[in-house]
């Protein structure tokens, strides 16, 4: 089973962290991030995967982008149990 998050990315920030939920353009909501990372050769992509495996507990090779390569709004699939994912998302934008 897996989770598939949108994100909002937001690189070479002062921190690096979760910042919330925003509305995406479709009005869907995005996970907000921020990356201390450049966006040049994969750097901002990476850190994203790292950080949202490191939010959710889980190995960064469960996290794999899907979409967004070159943009700031991406689609992560995080392997994983579906539910315990969802919940531990849930408790890190609180």
């Amino acid at each position: 089973m897996s989770l598939t998050v949108a994100v909002k990315v937001t690189p070479k920030a002062r921190r690096a962290g979760v910042l919330g939920m925003a509305p995406g353009k479709d009005g869907a909501p995005l996970l907000r991030l921020a990356v201390t990372e450049a966006p040049e050769e994969g750097r901002a992509n990476a850190a994203v995967l790292r950080l949202l495996a490191d939010r959710l507990g889980v190995a960064p090779s469960a996290c794999t982008l899907l979409r967004g390569a070159a943009s700031r709004q991406k689609l992560i699939r995080v392997e994983g149990d579906a539910a315990v994912l969802a919940a531990r998302l849930a408790a890190c934008v609180r």
